[in-house]
């Protein structure tokens, strides 16, 4: 791209961003505006991508432990950020998560300007706060807030849900919206293109059901097997729904079904590398 971008934060995302956009990546530990400021100075981006966050070493549970974590990667870095990027004048694009609302199925997909109310994890009050802190400056200031769900990627990685999924051998059946993450970057480059500012949902059309893409898995893999469980069996704090697309079409992204992925994707993936040992 013909804009000068830097990205924070070098884990799953941001590496993945840095590959496609092919633009400067930082992995310095941001604790004060004037950290943020510094990096802004050295490298004078025209973007600041910020893709750094906390989601536990293992999984979100782990955030309940380490609030204090929790609370500065996900709400007070991106507020600083914010501040930072006011002040030199460039624009700002916060990564955010949809995984933030309470959701009844039969109802419509959530779009972006519904209020975000699931405060019954601590990983999803702090993606909260700070989008409740960020979203009154994208009405006057160039600042960018697209959330992913639930990514998958055709590359292994601990953090891809077709790694973790494989590696559970327990899957829920229920429908809930994904960001397969070479869409999200493709959706993020025309966002950026048309200076969007404000939330977008930018996850894949459709809602996937984790057993479709263990049986794709599985007809290339005729040894691996797993089990279908009741969502109670997890004895774990979640939340499953589906995020309305309709506000990112509206722009020109054309968003694919998440079925119309499913088997390049694990094609893809394998051919990546990942094998696994039964």
């Amino acid at each position: 791209m013909k804009n000068r971008i830097l990205i924070l934060g070098a884990g799953f995302i941001g590496s993945r961003l840095q590959e496609v956009l092919q633009c400067k990546i930082s992995s310095r530990r941001i604790s004060t505006v004037k950290d943020a400021e510094d990096e802004i100075e050295r490298e004078r981006p025209e973007i600041l991508i910020n893709c750094i966050g906390d989601t536990g070493m293992n999984n979100v549970d782990d955030c309940e432990n380490d609030r204090d974590g929790a609370l500065l990667a996900n709400t007070c870095i991106p507020i600083m950020l914010a501040e930072a990027s006011l002040r030199f004048g460039i624009r700002l694009i916060h990564i955010s998560s949809g995984c933030i609302y309470h959701f009844e199925y039969g109802r419509p997909p959530i779009a972006e300007e519904e209020r975000p109310d699931f405060f019954d994890l601590f990983y999803s009050r702090s993606k909260i706060y700070a989008e409740r802190a960020l979203e009154p400056l994208t009405e006057r200031y160039d600042i960018l807030i697209p959330r992913i769900r639930i990514p998958l990627d055709d590359l292994p990685h601990p953090r891809n849900l077709l790694t973790k999924l494989i590696s559970y051998r327990r899957v829920i059946d229920i429908p809930n919206s994904i960001t397969y993450i070479p869409d999200f970057i493709q959706a993020l480059q025309h966002l950026i293109g048309i200076n969007a500012r404000g939330i977008y949902n930018v996850v894949n059309a459709g809602a996937l059901r984790y057993p479709e893409l263990m049986d794709i898995y599985r007809k290339h893999i005729p040894e691996y097997q797993y089990e279908t469980i009741d969502y109670s069996q997890l004895r774990l704090t979640r939340t499953n729904l589906l995020l309305s697309t309709e506000k990112l079409e509206k722009t020109g992204f054309a968003t694919r079904d998440i079925h119309d992925i499913l088997e390049g994707c694990v094609q893809a993936y394998l051919k990546n590398g990942d094998r696994l040992l039964f």
